[in-house]
């Protein structure tokens, strides 16, 4: 069954307080809000006090739900890799070293031993210690573009 081959039924609401065997106030009790015809209460109120919702708004700060870059050592590329190939996003999705969500978030080289000529793409971040021993078993790092900062100024001051 699909989801918008699904059927609801509606119970049509019991109208009280017009005679028959529940006289008088019929089960609403004496005054009060909630036994007034259209009355009722938000149902996040309270009692006045401040509800969870609300104190919740008050909390200083954010944190974001994001993750970080997903790590990858120079020993799994090592592994992985064959002397000679390209490390790029695609071929580590390929060879399910990662996962396409992993690629969202951007992906770091981190630190280890490595033996084979690699060419490590410039999409993917590397440590320094990485770098380094990657330039010494012979494989070169295609360089990122370098992005300014956000809050760089583009008229120098007077």
């Amino acid at each position: 069954m699909q989801s918008h081959e699904l059927q609801t039924t509606r119970r049509t609401k019991k109208r009280i307080g017009r005679g028959g065997k529940r006289g008088t106030t019929a089960g609403r009790g004496t005054k009060g809000q909630k036994s007034r015809s259209g009355g009722n209460v938000n149902p996040l109120f309270q009692g006045g006090r401040s509800s969870l919702i609300q104190q919740m708004k008050k909390l200083r700060g954010f944190k974001a739900f994001r993750g970080g870059k997903k790590a990858i050592s120079l020993n799994t590329l090592d592994k992985e890799f064959a002397d000679g190939e390209s490390v790029t996003i695609s071929a580590l999705q390929e060879k399910k070293i990662i996962r396409a969500n992993d690629a969202k978030n951007g992906i770091k080289v981190v630190s280890g031993k490595v033996s084979k000529k690699l060419t490590i793409d410039a999409d993917i971040a590397l440590t320094a210690t990485a770098k380094d021993a990657i330039e010494k078993a012979g494989g070169t790092c295609k360089e990122q573009p370098q992005r300014e900062p956000r809050n760089a100024r583009k008229v120098p001051l007077a």
